[in-house]
């Protein structure tokens, strides 16, 4: 573990490990749009000319879509966050740094990531959350991590997680790349094929399969 971090905390110095949050929620997710198109998946599955499996397959493209996401950590559409922060030893009248559990990239003049807002509870009886002026922070996409020039004096010792980040990740430019896609037809496939969560029999993966196509694609956490 850095020396920051055995010295002065979790949140200050350039370099923390373990990462700084404590608990994550997911806030929002798109549960409309389409990435793979109906056609891209008849045609994966050769249903052609055969509407009655239309809603079926629309409900797997979701699933699909979910689980490429998660298994990258990658927003195929945006996706809401909302982070917690624990204890406050140190943070007052001083930069703090805040890590970011997920993350996207830049795409063309589109920010990977959007701040919401920052807020933290004060230390009154109860607590009240109030909204860090924006001015205070700001987003750093070589380290995915918030930085907050000074937390105020009066945030609360009692609360559990007194900080919260709420923030957005915009879609992945990498998201339409083909073989991202061919790999979500593939799983789509399987799901489709297999409407069980029971076997009888042994299951192997195919050469050059899901996991294949996508290894390249998953992020290395150090």
């Amino acid at each position: 573990m850095p020396l920051d971090s055995l010295t002065n905390g979790p949140y200050l110095g350039t370099t923390r490990n373990p990462f700084s949050y404590e608990k994550i929620e997911q806030v929002s997710r798109d549960l409309q749009t389409e990435w793979l198109t109906l056609d891209e998946i008849t045609q994966q599955l050769n249903l052609f000319q055969d509407e009655s499996q239309d809603s079926y397959l629309q409900s797997l493209e979701l699933a699909t879509r979910f689980a490429i996401e998660d298994y990258l950590g990658m927003s195929i559409f945006p996706i809401t966050w909302k982070v917690y922060y624990g204890a406050t030893n140190g943070m007052t009248g001083t930069q703090s740094a805040f890590d970011l559990p997920e993350v996207s990239q830049a795409n063309q003049n589109t920010a990977g990531v959007v701040i919401n807002s920052v807020s933290y509870y004060s230390g009154g009886n109860p607590p009240v959350l109030t909204v860090l002026d924006p001015t205070l922070y700001f987003y750093d996409p070589t380290g995915n991590k918030i930085l907050v020039s000074s937390i105020p004096n009066d945030i609360s010792e009692w609360m559990t997680n007194p900080v919260i980040v709420t923030y957005t990740t915009n879609a992945s430019p990498i998201a339409q790349y083909p073989v991202i896609k061919q790999a979500a037809l593939l799983l789509l496939t399987h799901l489709y094929n297999n409407r069980s969560n029971s076997f009888q029999g042994a299951l192997n993966n195919i050469p050059f399969g899901v996991d294949q196509l996508l290894r390249a694609y998953k992020p290395l956490v150090m």
